[in-house]
């Protein structure tokens, strides 16, 4: 017997083991049937178990949080093992128990206390106190349903169905399990047995499992529900992990008049305000960072000083950076700016939208007395919005008429925010606790079908849980724990949408896929909405319902319009209509199934009324997804179709997108056609039957089966074959047996394959068959009218030229939006070449068809948080073949962004000149294409001529460079390059770590490389380009003066290089000054002496960009320019380590998620779910 086992644990009740006053209602209470669960067997032994390791390191390698002999499902990855180690075990106050079952006891008599060890205990944990809540407030018909309830519960736990939002995991069952309590915090809750608000007497009788919050604020200072009180409650919330959000369109703007006499400092002194006091509260030990979300309306005063408060921000950092404060997040140089703890949105109504499009005016007010305090163009205004979102990705958009057309209860007041996500929209000083389904594991692959029946039963049980968890919770004031009571809002939802699509065979860009979409989501709220219905039946209606009866019927009746497709003109007190159900494109059983749902959810909310207001929304999943497994979430598509997966203690090896073999399945193609596509993919990892370079080859040259099997073993985690081919991986008597020599071997440019008389061609093409291509894209055997199944969110590999279009994003959001009680997180990418013309497209598409939020990334726009993902991928355009002579001339593209992110560095004055001169200096940077000198051995000019691709330029003997030393995390690197005498780039060198250290050779090698093509021909613009952003370690912040983060050693050196001689600052968060800057000018000073070498005419034509009118928001910084072509390796580590900011818990760099951020190393969520 272990010390969880499933008798023990199911039969614990520590704490409140005494109250068994429980209550059925056999006429109407809730009867539920096994479906997951078997009669007579323990749920906790539906699946196997393993003791495993838990471990998490920062980028250096320290250990962040180690668990040794943890009990986990055989059948969970390591990143959920992780997960649930690192962040939901309870670390103390747990009793232990011995290998026997036995309670471990002090010598006093007292029980031995520690950890949770086992899931089992933490799923006992939570599904144990929602049975005992809802028992003991009669929401079953009999102890046998009640017990089915927790069966179904757990196993549906184990086998990562479904999993409530994190709070509950921090929070519920402490006490029922442990007995563990602590001193009260000022929380409040309505007595369910009185009805009488009532303050908590202690800290986890009740506990807070709700993770989303909206707090309403009042335009005093001091007093109850005003603006300093607001700093309180929200601290309630963060240190339990949960987040909020506020409307503060009621406070005054800046120059208003105050009651005592004066003027207001205006809304942006108190947002400073609750943002360093957000920031002060990161959440510690198994909760995360403080998320709060900042709302405003578009007729508030301050409303233009809002929109742009965070693009100024990043300039402020950069230049506190500059003057050499930390340049971390948690450093000085973000603590001392403001805006960095919250998202911020805008609230957008309706005839805001109509002025823009009528191009009318708008009127700011004045908050005290209602009138205008400026008049101007509705469209400027939207330019202001639009462009700070291009810059900085802030703010979002809510659009507040759409919002409150479908609100459920208008009668009780308006909507007026939402929570840090976006998700969660409803009254003020209301919450809600979330809970998100894993849809793959209701999706039959083999058969190609969505398990209804399945389904709507999980829908039923976590219905019912997140009502059971508003019966049981506290809350952190007397008017949201009101509320709360009152409303009682749930939010049901769930991930994996993207993988279940591409199963499926079904593109993410298609209307098949946005049908089906639509009616998973439809069910789900449907079912939701039926089972709220049921429970009033069973307990009454939330208390709010009769005042607001009507309307929230009329929202029912349009959610089913909906459903059927109704036309226009059925929709009652619309005025954006919503996307419907085609059912030409909608599976026939799915929509007939969600038809009949709504059918019944209506009827029976006409006859009971329902429990809840909102039952449904979709939330990120960050955490918990990664916790299920889930490998999109939301209803995101997938990012990549190559993905390394984390092994226990560290490492991880590259694998093929779960979803693409059995969509290949689904497709009919055959084993060995997938096979090979899978193949031409992710590389076989196995040198064995290799082109060029197999095994056969190999032993020709002196290699042995032994050595085979050490460089198969070495592919599995390499990049590129180049690097297994060594003497650390082969050995001394290998390389001797080949026929090298000791001195050959052990040279720091010795390339193994090319010594061995390999060609480059034969080398890259057994790198591809070895290595993958991380794309489909001109993979054997598949057809290209199967390409669409298998787009991604990004471009894949360096080949891949295939993404999801953003308004693929805005037409699925679209497709669910009309089945949801709330709204969507999800944030639109945009690549970073999107101009503020596609941003104000997107956002006008969004509230065409009636999205009620939404949010965009540029790929790359922050200035202080760079996209390690870059979206723009040239491939091999260059590489066209012409012959015989064609008509030659000069043809120079360049960007409007780039030229106004240059003619900062321009000194003058005069705004036009620094315009024409960046533009002069970019058109000088595309490439060697210019006469160039030739120099002999002492650094005299032997000729001058043009030369032609592949030809060697001879460096002198005696050359000048620079030496630059920085630290990347804790490991020091010394970069040193060599010039000619005109000043280009012609050599490099890179030491790190001990002499003979096998990745400092690694390193000589990849800088020998380097410089050969340098001197041969090719442009630094294309290593900048490949290399950018490729990701392993070491990896993290650097002491550089400009250059403050980077991805991996290759990612900083091309990053220092392309700032020092191509002028690139696009990724760089402090701009250059001094001799940076001034090396820059020399390099662009001897651009103008000399005449630009002709250009072929290619028949593509590119388009040439005007610069000679600029706006007044261009000047603010952004990154305006990213177009780093990934390479395998890049391609791969991207799935892993996304964009900044870097985790507050492991220090790894985070990935976009909703509209937040999670980090895939250790499973920390920076958002509120």
């Amino acid at each position: 017997m272990g010390p969880t086992d499933s008798k023990l644990i199911q039969d614990l009740h520590l704490g409140q083991e005494t109250d068994t006053n429980f209550k059925y209602n056999t006429e109407n209470g809730l009867r539920f049937k096994r479906v997951f669960s078997k009669e007579g067997q323990s749920p906790y032994d539906s699946v196997e178990y393993e003791k495993r390791l838990s471990i998490i390191r920062e980028p250096d390698g320290t250990v962040v949080f180690e668990m040794k002999d943890i009990e986990i499902p055989k059948e969970w990855s390591q990143v959920a093992t992780d997960i649930i180690a690192q962040k939901y075990f309870r670390k103390t106050g747990v009793p232990q128990y011995d290998d026997r079952g036995n309670p471990k006891l002090k010598v006093d008599g007292s029980p031995v206390l520690g950890p949770e060890t086992s899931t089992k205990q933490t799923i006992h944990r939570l599904v144990g106190t929602w049975r005992y809540w809802g028992e003991k407030y009669g929401y079953f018909a009999s102890a046998e349903d009640a017990e089915i309830f927790y069966d179904e519960l757990v196993v549906m736990h184990l086998k990562q169905m479904v999993a409530p939002n994190s709070p509950q995991w921090f929070n519920t069952g402490l006490n029922w399990a442990y007995g563990i309590n602590s001193s009260p915090q000022g929380h409040h809750y309505v007595d369910p047995d009185t009805g009488v608000m009532t303050k908590a007497k202690d800290a986890y009788t009740h506990p807070q499992p709700h993770a989303c919050f909206i707090q309403s604020i009042k335009d005093d200072l001091v007093n109850e529900g005003g603006i300093m009180d607001l700093w309180v409650r929200e601290a309630r919330l963060f240190k339990y992990g949960s987040g909020t959000g506020t409307n503060f369109s009621g406070l005054r703007g800046s120059g208003e008049s105050l009651s005592g006499g004066g003027q207001s400092s205006g809304l942006m002194s108190w947002l400073k305000i609750g943002d360093r006091a957000a920031g002060a509260i990161k959440s510690g030990g198994t909760t995360r960072r403080a998320a709060k979300m900042v709302v405003l309306d578009m007729d508030h005063p301050d409303i233009e000083e809002f929109v742009g408060w965070k693009v100024k921000e990043e300039k402020k950092v950069a230049a506190l950076i500059a003057a050499g404060y930390a340049s971390d997040y948690e450093g000085e140089a973000y603590q001392t700016v403001s805006g960095q703890n919250s998202n911020n949105s805008v609230r957008v109504p309706h005839k805001f939208m109509e002025s823009v499009k009528n191009d009318g005016s708008w009127n700011l007010t004045w908050r005290t007395d209602g009138s205008t305090c400026k008049k101007m163009k509705a469209k400027d205004l939207w330019e202001r919005v639009s462009y700070a979102a291009w810059a900085c990705a802030d703010p979002g958009i809510q659009f507040d008429g759409t919002i409150n057309d479908w609100h459920t209860c208008p009668q009780s007041g308006r909507i007026n925010a939402s929570n840090p996500c976006s998700e969660y929209m409803f009254l003020d000083d209301t919450a809600c606790n979330l809970a998100s389904f894993n849809l793959l594991k209701f999706f039959d692959v083999k058969n190609r079908n969505f398990e209804i029946e399945q389904f709507k039963h999980a829908t039923r049980l976590v219905t019912t849980v997140l009502e059971v968890s508003i019966l049981m919770a506290q809350f952190p004031s007397e008017e949201i724990a009101q509320g709360s009571y009152d409303f009682r809002t749930l939010g049901l939802g769930y991930a994996n949408l993207g993988s279940v699509l591409m199963m499926n065979g079904i593109p993410y860009e298609s209307e098949e896929a946005c049908a089906f979409a639509g009616s998973i989501t439809s069910l789900m709220t449907a079912e939701s909405y039926k089972t709220s219905a049921e429970m009033s039946r069973l307990l009454g209606p939330f208390p709010k319902f009769e005042y607001n009866r009507e309307d929230m019927l009329r929202v029912m009746r349009n959610h089913r319009r909906a459903a059927f497709n109704a036309d226009n003109s059925e929709y009652e007190k619309l005025t954006v209509m919503p996307v419907g159900i085609d059912p030409q494109h909608a599976p026939a059983y799915l929509l007939a199934a969600t038809r009949e749902s709504w059918n019944d959810a209506l009827s029976m909310g006409e006859k009971y009324g329902y429990r809840n207001a909102q039952t449904t929304l979709l939330a990120p999943t960050g955490t918990i997804g990664l916790l299920m497994d889930c490998a999109t979430t939301g209803v995101e598509p997938d990012f990549a179709l190559v993905k390394f997966k984390k092994l226990a203690g560290g490492g991880y090896f590259r694998i093929a997108n779960e979803a693409m073999p059995l969509a290949l399945e689904n497709l009919e193609y055959s084993d060995e056609e997938i096979g090979g596509i899978l193949d031409y993919a992710k590389g076989t990892a196995d040198i064995t039957s290799s082109p060029h370079v197999s095994a056969e080859s190999l032993k020709a040259k002196g290699f042995n089966d032994g050595d085979i099997v050490s460089l198969n073993k070495a592919l599995k985690g390499a990049f590129e074959i180049k690097f297994a081919f060594n003497v650390w991986t082969l050995g001394e008597d290998c390389m001797k047996r080949v026929g090298f020599k000791t001195e050959e071997y052990n040279a720091p440019d010795f390339n193994m394959l090319k010594a061995m008389g390999y060609t480059e061609e034969q080398i890259e093409e057994a790198n591809q068959y070895v290595c993958g291509s991380m794309t489909v894209e001109g993979a054997p055997h598949l057809k290209e009218e199967h390409y669409p199944v298998f787009d991604t969110a990004n471009k894949n590999g360096k080949k891949g030229e295939r993404f999801i279009h953003f308004m693929g994003h805005v037409n699925m959001m679209a497709s669910v939006q009309p089945f949801l009680s709330g709204a969507i997180s999800k944030t639109i990418n945009m690549p970073n070449e999107a101009t503020l013309e596609d941003v104000k497209y997107t956002y006008e598409q969004s509230w065409k068809l009636a999205l009620k939020a939404v949010a965009i990334y540029r790929d790359g726009c922050k200035l202080s948080q760079p996209l390690s993902t870059s979206s723009k991928n040239k491939g091999d355009e260059d590489k066209e073949e012409v012959e015989d002579k064609v008509e030659l001339k000069e043809e120079v593209v360049v960007k409007k962004e780039e030229v106004i992110q240059v003619s900062r560095m321009v000194e003058t004055n005069d705004e036009d000149d620094a315009i024409r001169q960046a533009s002069e200096i970019l058109s000088q940077h595309v490439g060697i294409q210019t006469p160039m000198e030739s120099y002999s051995k002492d650094g005299e000019v032997a000729e001058r001529r043009v030369y032609l691709h592949g030809e060697k330029r001879k460096v002198p003997a005696k050359r000048g460079g620079i030496t630059v030393s920085a630290k990347i995390g804790t490991q020091q690197i010394w970069l040193r390059t060599g010039e000619y005498p005109d000043g280009r780039l012609a050599e490099i060198f890179i030491d790190m770590y001990k002499e003979g250290a096998g990745f400092r050779s690694t390193l000589n090698m990849f800088a020998i490389s380097v410089s050969m093509g340098l001197q041969y021909g090719v442009p630094l613009e294309k290593y900048v380009e490949n290399f950018l952003f490729t990701r392993f370690e070491p990896s993290g912040f650097t002491d550089h003066p400009n250059i403050k983060s980077c991805t991996s050693v290759i990612d900083f050196v091309f990053k220092v290089l392309g700032m020092e001689y191509l002028g690139r600052t696009d990724y760089v968060q402090v701009l250059p000054k001094g001799i940076q800057k001034k090396k820059f000018e020399n390099l662009a000073k001897l651009a103008e002496t000399t005449a630009p070498q002709e250009t072929m005419d290619l028949p593509e034509k590119k388009e040439e960009v005007e610069v000679s009118e600029v706006q007044d928001q261009a000047t603010l910084p952004t990154m305006e320019k990213e177009e780093a072509i990934q390479d395998a390796s890049s391609a791969a580590l991207s799935e892993m380590m996304g964009d900044a900011p870097a985790c507050p818990t492991c220090g790894h760099v985070t990935v976009r998620n909703g509209t937040c951020y999670k980090c895939l190393n250790c499973g920390d969520s920076l958002g509120c779910s």
